[in-house]
């Protein structure tokens, strides 16, 4: 959206709404957790300011440190932080900004048009979150600091220089009094944010260094994020390992409600969860009205052509939204002046007029690249026809194996071992690998909420095959069927029987293929489950350890950690003392062992799966289990080094 460009900032365009008192009472209202989720949204609320000065068109690099303490800087070349006294608090306005809730240019003033930040508490809930934080303001020629200590303020702002640039730069450390889990940031977590915002501005320049990680130079490792192509950028990256059938569409529009952008680009993939949406930067993974708009748009556009050339006949049935977006990925961005968010986690877009604008918008682009490319629109519309046919065999098959009972719910999986209880909320699901492990979990359950289904052998890999196929498995109906929420057109997430769907596998190459496989499939066909947090790994030990030379078998240490066992062997006294059980499958554990290790919620490790940055997981499933052999061999050759063997 074309910004006026005012250079009127300060005092006056900050407006007051309340103070910090319930922050620190209350973290997780404000930031979703006090864990590692809530641990890293304060480094996207310091970001998402400096990011605000590049949609206002004042800023064009920001750059970020995780310093050896684990404490974050972010700098930004935009134009400060106002330091001038603030009209009502009669304080300097930086101060303001960092010590009252809601304090900031985005709340009425005219600071800024458009602005991110998924809650708008801003800078202020971090400093109400961190042991200390520190500002350093360059602006009007002079140089000045402020620092504060769980949010108060503990040094005045002072002047400490003279300066010829700009900007704001922020450090600050989380309070280990309040993320209480862990204070430790994730280089990757951060990386997929950075790179996700670089796409959505084009242009801007993300430098992101990590001080805990440097070379034999002493230099940190330091990662660059700046993408000319913007969001046409973003839709080759989500494509990477995939056979592409065009090159990225992209075309943008502008109304008096805001501005949309959108980039698209199918490939041979089965894939119809590679759209993603986003209003001022906040990614909506519950999608919204921007992303209803484009769904409709594209689906009425592709039936208009198909049937204009005469590649949809008359008899034929429309193509459904599903059909027309099979192997899409695509990216649309709106930017409007008042998002109001909605849904479960506020990540759903409710505003009614950015519609009709990314529909009309997405309507006129998509059709003129479809008549002046009728190559790749030959090829787009034939994926689409072949999608719909083999929809309808796959509705075929699900009628088929009705018939059979096979999807009927009192017709339950005969290997299935269920639980006594009816109530999903408390009943769990073991997917165990073969019928040896299947045994000793049977045995090992507790009836009442845990159930056990064995798998035999490894499950069709859905990443290269359609819904027709993975219908026709065996192992993969069984799946479906004891879950409970069926898939495609009859998916419901409310009619799953377990609310833990645990892979239990075991823990070698063969145990971590079938995981994968798995996670694939639930990826692909179920992937509210996921988001709903519904499904876990389970943790099996590697190891067991007992004494030598007595008649007990009793273990004394299991071990789940490589790494742990030369350590824990030295801290029992020596390995001639004892000896080390290498467990190679689940099924060489008895019943009791299973249980204690496993399966017994009070002592086990659960793993529970989520996708934080369905970017990179869309890419990743693509690369390692797609068609495509090139990426996948690049990725073994790049990770190779990080490999361990093991001689067992």
């Amino acid at each position: 959206m074309a910004q006026n460009k005012s250079e009127h900032y300060d005092g006056s365009d900050i407006q007051v709404l309340e103070g910090l008192e319930a922050v620190r009472k209350r973290p997780g209202m404000y930031i979703g957790s006090t864990g590692p989720r809530g641990l890293h949204h304060l480094v996207y609320e310091v970001v998402d300011n400096s990011v605000d000065e590049a949609l206002a068109g004042y800023c064009n690099r920001i750059e970020v440190w995780i310093h050896e303490d684990n404490s974050i800087t972010c700098l930004d070349n935009g134009r400060g932080i106002p330091v001038d006294k603030h009209p009502k608090e009669k304080i300097p306005t930086v101060e303001v900004v960092l010590t009252i809730l809601h304090a900031g240019g985005k709340f009425g003033g005219e600071g800024y048009k458009v602005s991110g930040g998924l809650h708008g508490v801003g800078v202020s809930c971090v400093n109400a979150l961190s042991s200390r934080l520190e500002v350093q303001v360059a602006r009007d020629g002079k140089i000045y600091e402020i620092a504060f200590e769980r949010g108060k303020t503990v040094e005045k702002l002072h002047e400490v220089g003279t300066a010829k640039h700009t900007g704001t730069r922020v450090t600050f450390w989380p309070d280990p009094e309040v993320f209480t889990e862990t204070t430790v940031f994730d280089y990757t977590t951060l990386a997929n944010r950075f790179r996700e915002m670089a796409f959505l501005n084009k242009g801007l320049h993300i430098v992101f260094h990590d001080e805990r990680d440097r070379d034999d130079e002493g230099n940190p490792h330091t990662e660059e994020f700046v993408y000319s192509g913007g969001i046409r950028d973003f839709v080759k990256y989500l494509n990477e390992g995939k056979e592409t059938l065009n090159k990225p569409i992209y075309f943008e529009a502008e109304n008096a409600d805001g501005t949309v952008e959108v980039a698209m680009q199918w490939s041979t993939s089965y894939s119809t969860n590679s759209v993603m949406s986003f209003a001022n930067n906040i990614n909506t993974h519950e999608g919204g009205t921007h992303l209803d708009g484009f769904k409709q748009a594209v689906t009425r556009t592709i039936n208009e052509y198909a049937r204009s050339k005469g590649i949809l006949k008359e008899k034929d049935n429309n193509l459904s939204g599903d059909d027309t977006r099979e192997g899409l990925a695509a990216v649309v961005s709106v930017k409007l002046h008042d998002p109001q968010f909605e849904g479960q986690t506020k990540t759903k877009l409710g505003n009614t007029e950015i519609r009709p604008l990314v529909q009309n918008a997405v309507t006129q682009g998509l059709a003129e690249f479809l008549e002046e490319n009728p190559a790749p629109a030959k090829r787009i519309i034939g994926k689409a026809t072949q999608a719909l046919k083999a929809r309808e065999a796959a509705r075929k098959a699900r009628e088929m194996t009705r018939r059979k009972g096979v999807l009927d719910s009192f017709a339950l999986p005969g290997k299935l071992a269920d639980c006594s209880s009816k109530n999903a909320a408390e009943s769990e699901i073991f997917i165990v690998e073969g019928d040896s492990a299947g045994g000793s979990a049977k045995q090992a359950r507790n009836r009442k909420y845990q159930a056990i289904l064995p798998l035999r052998g490894k499950i069709l890999n859905v990443e290269r095959a359609g819904l027709h196929r993975a219908l026709s498995s065996d192992t993969i109906s069984s799946l479906i069927t004891a879950i409970g929420t069926n898939i495609g057109d009859d998916f419901d997430a409310d009619q799953a029987r377990y609310h833990r769907i645990i892979i239990m596998t075991d823990a070698d190459v063969d145990g971590a293929h079938i995981r994968c496989l798995l996670l694939t499939f639930f990826y692909r066909y179920m992937p509210e489950l996921i988001n709903r947090g519904y499904i876990y790994i389970a943790c099996p030990p590697i190891y067991g350890v007992k004494k030598k030379n007595t008649r007990s078998t009793k273990i004394e240490r299991y071990i789940y950690d490589e790494s742990a066992l030369s350590e824990t062997l030295a801290e029992m006294g020596g390995s001639e003392k004892f000896d080390v059980q290498r467990y190679k499958g689940l099924g060489e554990m008895d019943p009791e062992q299973l249980w204690e290790t496993t399966m017994e919620p009070e002592t086990r490790t659960l793993l529970r799966v989520n996708i934080d940055d369905a970017a990179e997981a869309e890419r990743v499933v693509s690369e390692l289990m797609g068609d495509q052999v090139e990426p996948r061999k690049e990725f073994i050759q790049k990770h190779a080094k990080d490999v361990r063997f093991l001689d067992f």
